[in-house]
């Protein structure tokens, strides 16, 4: 791994998005990246202030409308691309959500972390709130802080390191394209692989739950009509 590529797609939710971008762009690494924003037909408003802050803080910008018609989320036309990008370059492919704010020491240590652990398929750094306290979706993860383990569920991509060990033994292509999420299959993939997956809770990252997809907030305010939605509309297929 000789390298990283950074990406964080994103679907409108831009205060957020911008505050993922100046942490990620503001950390402390000396290991060489790349960092893409991936566009998922935002609005044209927000594809404007997107480009603006490509400008400001020197990522590149893939709007998506240019590469597919298909509608969002198109989070597997992502995988699939950072996934030859990555492998093209021996890289690590490390994904942000935009609703995540790392800290300065964030990228470079698990990159690190990601090297050293033996037959690393996935590293991910452990979610919590502002207060620091473990959250969605490591809540399993609560009395085990300031550890490195290996993970037997499947981790989130909220803050995650795909190694080309992974990259490299499963194409993303073998998804099913009915989904519209996958760290849970490629979780599971990559330890029937015979690598292993790290939590690092010494590692936390400050998560925002699902303020990229707002609707979903309607799990926790209006459980019903989330349930309604996800079965009726088919949406947040895992």
């Amino acid at each position: 791994m000789k390298c990283l590529h950074i990406i964080t797609p994103v679907k409108d939710s831009i205060a957020s998005t911008l505050e993922t971008i100046k942490a990620i762009t503001e950390s402390d690494i000396t290991v060489p990246f790349t960092y893409t924003i991936y566009n998922d037909f935002s609005t044209d408003e927000n594809t404007r202030l997107l480009e603006e802050a490509s400008r400001q803080y020197h990522f590149r910008l893939v709007n998506l409308s240019d590469l597919t018609d298909h509608p969002s989320p198109n989070y597997l036309l992502v995988l699939q691309t950072a996934q030859r990008e990555a492998l093209a370059a021996d890289a690590g492919l490390l994904i942000v959500e935009s609703d995540v704010i790392v800290k300065k020491n964030t990228l470079q240590t698990l990159f690190d972390g990601a090297l050293q652990q033996p037959q690393c398929g996935i590293a991910a750094a452990v979610t919590t709130d502002e207060q620091g306290v473990i959250n969605y979706p490591y809540l399993h993860a609560k009395g085990r802080e300031n550890q490195v383990y290996p993970e037997k569920k499947h981790c989130s991509f909220c803050c995650s390191l795909l190694t080309p060990a992974l990259l490299g033994a499963f194409d993303f292509h073998q998804l099913d394209p009915s989904k519209n999420w996958y760290d849970v299959t490629i979780s599971h993939e990559s330890l029937r692989l015979g690598l292993r997956n790290y939590l690092f809770t010494t590692l936390p990252v400050w998560h925002r739950p699902h303020s990229s997809r707002p609707w979903k907030q309607l799990k926790y305010t209006n459980p019903l009509k989330y349930y309604w939605l996800k079965f009726t509309k088919g949406l947040d297929k895992i």
